[in-house]
């Protein structure tokens, strides 16, 4: 009679753990069920009290799991009376060696003595072998189906089917053909749509924008307890292709291509939205708004469609307020302060006043500003004076020759 026999008779009241891989395992079929009902019989047959059951829903490779916690707390509580730990099968403690091994330890510490209807546990060299090789199997088992199960998703993504879990405006829908395929989400699919065309458009300057408008939607989920979105997660929204009818997956090596569910915008929109995020950010609001010209940039030209600007202009007695139309070109060109030469504000004046003399508002605005006054003044003053410079040399010069032309009529 080895120790492990001696142990086994000394015990008179055991635990039960069972476990699945996964929640989606509880919900169908009935695994952990099938595992206690066949524990329940291994204890009945050796003669054990089932104190308790405990029960995880997640992978074997992990050992920290809720009910293997709470049974090892729960042998140290008990620890000078020891129980029985009844697993299914030795894949049910763990897929894994290391996890295998070290779960074995922490169990045999907290005054546990592991057995299985599948499996003898023992102390000698020849059960070991065979508790380490079935760990070794149970391990390969694991590694084996998580490559099958890799290769089926990327074989359906090259196929152009979403295999991940589904993003924020779309859900999972059986149809006859498909299988599981990405259909619209109402009303996050709309209020998204809504956001991501907003952005294209340029109705949200900033993503801080497209934050603000789906924080204030009820139904939109959030991410924080207060009502708010974190920042990345509304890059992530702006940068996913699925929303475009497109899916990719470098990881897996599969490129963008057509997928089989409908998109939320158009991929022409998608690939706008990738120019304004890598292209310079803009302010949310204008810098030079203020109290004194609060519609600037607001009001559009009656004539040129082009947005009213504002400024204040120095006359003799007190200061008046100017609106314009002006271009960019035109603000920047015609100030007498932009240029480096009077000639060169001189030629790109009239160059502009030439293209924009159609414009009424213009005409009026640049009648008005002292600026654009004083250069139209000094230019006429150059001219004349260019003029009247010529009139004298002419006078000039004909008086100095004046005696010359008796002699040439002799």
């Amino acid at each position: 009679m080895n120790m492990h026999e001696k142990q086994d008779r000394d015990i008179s009241k055991a635990v039960i753990y069972c476990r699945v891989s996964s929640t989606k395992q509880t919900v169908r079929g009935d695994g952990l069920g099938s595992q206690e009902t066949r524990c329940r019989e291994f204890a009945k047959y050796k003669g054990y009290e089932v104190v308790e059951v405990f029960r995880d829903d997640s992978s074997g490779s992990l050992t920290s799991r809720p009910g293997m916690q709470a049974m090892l707390a729960f042998l140290s509580k008990h620890r000078k009376e020891p129980h029985a730990v009844i697993i299914d099968d030795i894949s049910r403690l763990a897929r894994g060696l290391m996890a295998h091994f070290e779960l074995r330890v922490k169990i045999g510490d907290a005054g546990g003595v592991l057995v299985s209807p599948s499996i003898e546990f023992g102390e000698d060299s020849d059960s070991q072998l065979v508790e380490n090789l079935l760990a070794s199997v149970s391990q390969h088992q694991r590694q084996k189906n998580g490559e099958q199960t890799v290769n089926r998703m990327r074989a359906r993504m090259q196929n152009g089917y979403w295999v991940h879990q589904a993003p924020v405006g779309y859900r999972y829908e059986r149809e006859s053909g498909h299988g599981k395929i990405l259909v619209r989400d109402e009303p996050n699919a709309s209020i998204l749509q809504e956001a991501l065309e907003g952005y294209a458009s340029g109705r949200f300057e900033t993503q801080v924008e497209v934050k603000r408008f789906l924080e204030r939607q009820p139904s939109f989920p959030k991410d924080l307890p207060n009502g708010e979105i974190r920042n990345q997660r509304i890059t992530d929204m702006l940068t996913r292709v699925v929303y475009a009818g497109y899916i990719e997956s470098p990881g897996w090596g599969v490129s963008l291509r057509k997928g089989k569910h409908e998109g939320l915008i158009s991929f022409e929109t998608f690939e706008k939205i990738q120019a304004r995020l890598k292209g310079t950010a803009k302010a949310p609001a204008r810098k030079d708004i203020n109290a004194d010209f609060p519609l600037r940039g607001f009001i559009l030209c009656d004539d040129c469609q082009k947005p009213l600007t504002a400024c204040w202009s120095q006359g003799k007695n007190q200061k008046y307020r100017i609106i314009s139309a002006r271009p960019r070109a035109a603000r920047a060109t015609a100030s007498p302060s932009s240029a480096k030469s009077w000639k060169a504000r001189s030629k790109a004046f009239w160059s502009v006043w030439n293209r924009r003399r159609a414009c009424s508002s213009w005409q009026r605005s640049c009648s008005r500003m002292p600026g654009i006054c004083a250069l139209r003044r000094r230019s006429r003053r150059r001219s004349i004076s260019r003029r009247t410079s010529s009139r004298s040399k002419r006078r000039s010069r004909r008086r100095s020759t004046a005696w010359l032309r008796p002699i040439a009529l002799r």
